[in-house]
């Protein structure tokens, strides 16, 4: 498993839009086998600071399957005007340090 952050700053757009637009996109993320989950935060010090966490089964299922499958043009369309806003977007492998009561 890998997990995709996406970190949104702000500058042009409300957080409640973005919000929104991933309510939008969220059905095209549940339907793609090549996605496990995901969870979209909203600092609390900085609202317009938001991070999307995507699950993906690996790195290549997510560009090659995902991104050129069905479900990519519509998940694309609903956050494409926050694309220029997005600070990082990066993989990463989880590592043994974790706990969560």
């Amino acid at each position: 498993m890998i997990i995709e952050y996406i970190r949104y700053d702000l500058k042009q757009h409300q957080p409640d839009d973005l919000i929104a637009a991933y309510r939008t996109a969220a059905p095209h993320l549940q339907a793609a086998p090549q996605c496990l989950g995901y969870e979209l935060t909203r600092c609390v010090e900085e609202p317009a600071s938001l991070t999307l966490r995507i699950l993906w089964t690996s790195t290549d299922d997510h560009l090659q399957g995902f991104r050129k499958g069905p479900h990519f043009p519509p998940f694309l369309a609903a956050i494409r005007p926050f694309i220029g806003e997005v600070a990082e977007m990066r993989h990463y492998e989880a590592t043994d340090v974790s706990w969560q009561r």
